[in-house]
């Protein structure tokens, strides 16, 4: 019988597929020519035919990497996600990759850019991040400018990267380069994305003297540029598109050419500097973020009674259903969330735009009650922001500090 790893005709009553076999419950799943996965439930095959048998992936040993004295140090902390993988392209299983030999053995063009550390901090899927593995990536960001590296390279799941930037955005203040990397297309497909992400990651360390957190990730769907991304103002917009992340009401801060390596600089950034450094890991735990929909009910507020913060995901503005006769009580959910101490603030579920007090009678009734409208947040971004001001500074401090531009979250205010 063919096993996981072997290339087979599948064979059913309306078709026929010819791919590798790979390990799954349930229907049979081939992995096609393409790199698509195709299902195939079990009552619907007639015959199973063998056409090649499995070859696994080699596991020779990478060999050591020199350091040049000449050439900038750059460590890559990896978080998980694919980039970090090497994919057998029989079975689909993947390989962890992590020390400097595997990392330079698969991506040769990092060795000459610059001298390569390499550790694990954690391999997750990022929707499982939580605000201790933020304080996680701080602590070893923290190691690595002790040792004095030039620059840090943290790799990255894509679905909660721009959570993770934003928070270390606010955590570290610091006098060299962060720069979050994922990749959208995995390994096991030609058109992944993963090494020239990175790559380009590395020549913007190597070469400029910029400073701060940033996202490095394709600029469109071809494999011509990469840009740094903005860290709190910066969302991931598609599923699987490889130019998936854009700065929202931001501009990227930079543009990297993958052929030529040329850097182009597109608005003024914070520059290297020997300046004292500082990082502030504490994050509230209770703080959280709800977003506005037609037919909400009180519960839904109450239910937050006696956290320490809340950010509204509201409509257009900033609106909520908080209007009599329909949902007046609503609002006074809301007063009374307010009213015993947690800090509730606004932003607008729209993609661009802001969130503006005095347009709307909604608005105005929200910003009496005392609701905080953040400008041109993104939501994930104010709620970030509001966990780390609670969790670093009191009540009222946090509370006025919310509505402040502090890292580049909330754009100067344009006309037109």
């Amino acid at each position: 019988m063919p096993e996981p790893g072997d290339k087979v005709r599948i064979e059913t009553s309306s078709e026929v597929v010819e791919g590798t076999l790979m390990p799954a419950e349930g229907p049979v799943v081939v992995k096609l020519n393409s790199g698509y996965n195709i299902g195939i439930s079990k009552n619907r095959i007639k015959k199973v035919s063998l056409l090649q048998k499995h070859l696994a992936v080699s596991e020779d040993k990478a060999k050591p990497v020199a350091r040049e004295k000449s050439k900038k140090s750059i460590t890559i902390l990896h978080t998980g996600g694919t980039i970090a993988s090497r994919v057998d392209y029989e079975t689909g299983a993947v390989i962890a990759r992590f020390s400097p030999e595997e990392i330079v053995a698969m991506f040769p063009e990092l060795k000459e850019i610059a001298n390569i550390d390499s550790r694990l901090i954690e391999q997750m899927w990022s929707e499982d991040m939580n605000f201790g593995h933020y304080k996680k990536m701080a602590h070893a960001i923290e190691g690595e400018l002790k040792k004095n590296v030039d620059g840090v390279i943290i790799t990255h799941g894509t679905d909660t990267l721009g959570y993770s930037s934003a928070a270390l955005a606010f955590i570290c203040e610091i006098p060299i380069p962060v720069i979050l990397v994922g990749a959208q297309r995995s390994s096991d497909r030609g058109s992944s994305d993963a090494a020239m992400n990175l790559i380009c990651a590395a020549e913007f360390i190597a070469k400029t003297d910029f400073a701060g957190v940033a996202i490095c990730m394709h600029e469109n769907m071809d494999d011509d540029n990469c840009v740094i991304l903005p860290p709190a103002k910066t969302r991931k917009l598609h599923a699987s598109r490889r130019d998936a992340f854009k700065a929202i009401n931001d501009t990227p801060i930079a543009r990297i050419s993958y052929k030529t390596r040329k850097i182009e600089f597109l608005k003024e950034y914070y520059k290297r500097s020997q300046d004292k450094w500082q990082i502030k890991p504490k994050m509230e735990d209770k703080v959280a973020l709800i977003k506005i929909h037609t037919n909400m009910k009180r519960e839904q507020f109450d239910v937050y009674q006696g956290y320490r913060g809340l950010v509204i995901e509201g409509t257009g503005l900033g609106h909520a259903p908080v209007n009599p006769p329909h949902n007046a009580d609503l609002m006074d959910a809301i007063k009374d969330l307010i009213g015993s101490g947690t800090v509730v603030a606004m932003a607008s579920q729209c993609i661009y735009g802001r969130v503006h007090p005095h347009v709307y009678s909604t608005a105005v009734n929200l910003r009496q009650a005392g609701v905080i409208f953040c400008e041109d947040m993104l939501p994930e971004t104010a709620f970030i922001k509001l966990a780390w001001l609670l969790g670093n500074y009191g009540k009222k401090e946090a509370a006025s500090l919310m509505a402040e531009n502090l890292r580049g979250e909330i754009s100067e205010r344009r006309i037109g």
